[in-house]
């Protein structure tokens, strides 16, 4: 393997210790043999960063552990960029500490990507992983979500980032996608910003960045495991009622981009106004909707007696 593409896959953690050791392993087992790991400490205070140390104590050249100045924490994107900054790799693919990764993801990725030069980035579709528990009925709510995009197509900029924008194509979870790490400089990594609650967007707005720069390769294939619980970023935003407000900042941010950059396409415009509109009144927009669906009944019954 060692004449093939170096992958430069980054961990970042912050009190880790439930989920870690399971996420290193999911990397180790890969079929593909041509990657570095780069531990990214975000100030963790348990047993996390005592497992990260020992496999890079273990794995010298392979494995290596990385830390803010102080063991500070600095937020998520803030951890990822210093994990980029240490990356050597051609491509660049993220796990987050609570994923796993299936054992062909990287070897099935990289070689979609050989075959597709022109592709920046490439995802599949996740697995929403409720099974981890190990009781019954969770495992029944084991589920592959539907892209929303025709699979195994690579799909031109800015097409996916009006289809997020319009809640037509899912957002993938960073623990899916392989991304060149031209393209990361290109786009200028991550937007540190976006911390404390506004984490919960961090990686959509480094894929909108990236959306709209390069084309991007969707496949069918399920590469890895998106674990469910309450502990989660999303979880805990969803649970805390702030999922809205973390969301505006989001679309705020990417009209400001938008603008900044000079883009003028107005089919993304439209999406990014009608997302804006349905966050700022979720309200409204439900009860819009509900409308909308009532009007279309009673039209469909008068074509029926008609």
């Amino acid at each position: 393997m060692s004449n093939r593409p170096l992958v430069s896959v980054i961990i970042i953690f912050v009190d880790a210790a439930k989920f870690i050791q399971e996420a290193i392993e999911s990397i180790c087992s890969q079929t593909y043999a041509g990657w570095e790991l780069l531990l990214v400490d975000d100030g963790s205070t348990d047993a996390s960063t005592e497992i990260a140390l020992r496999y890079a104590e273990k794995c010298p050249g392979k494995i290596r552990y990385l830390e803010h100045e102080g063991h500070k924490n600095h937020g998520m994107s803030a951890t990822r960029n210093l994990g980029l900054r240490h990356a050597t790799g051609e491509y660049i693919a993220f796990l987050d500490a609570d994923d796993v990764w299936l054992p062909h993801k990287l070897e099935q990725q990289v070689n979609i990507m050989q075959l597709h030069p022109e592709a920046g980035m490439v995802y599949g579709a996740s697995q929403y992983w409720h099974s981890w528990v190990g009781e019954l009925e969770n495992g029944q709510r084991d589920h592959t979500p539907r892209l929303g995009v025709r699979p195994d197509t690579l799909i031109l900029p800015p097409t996916l980032l009006i289809l997020s924008l319009q809640s037509v194509a899912r957002t993938p979870c960073p623990s899916d996608f392989l991304v060149r790490q031209a393209v990361v400089k290109d786009v200028g990594g991550f937007e540190e910003h976006f911390s404390g609650l506004y984490q919960l967007y961090e990686d959509q707005a480094f894929l909108a960045k990236v959306f709209l720069k390069t084309p991007v390769f969707v496949a069918a294939k399920c590469w890895d495991r998106y674990r469910q619980h309450p502990e989660s970023c999303v979880s805990v935003a969803k649970t805390m009622g702030k999922k809205y407000t973390a969301g505006l900042f989001y679309l705020n941010w990417l009209d400001g981009y938008l603008s900044a950059h000079g883009i003028v396409d107005d089919e993304l415009w439209a999406a990014l106004r009608n997302k804006r509109f349905r966050y700022r009144y979720p309200n409204l927009h439900r009860l819009l909707g509900s409308t909308r669906r009532r009007l279309r009944r009673v039209n469909e019954i008068f074509r029926t007696l008609a």
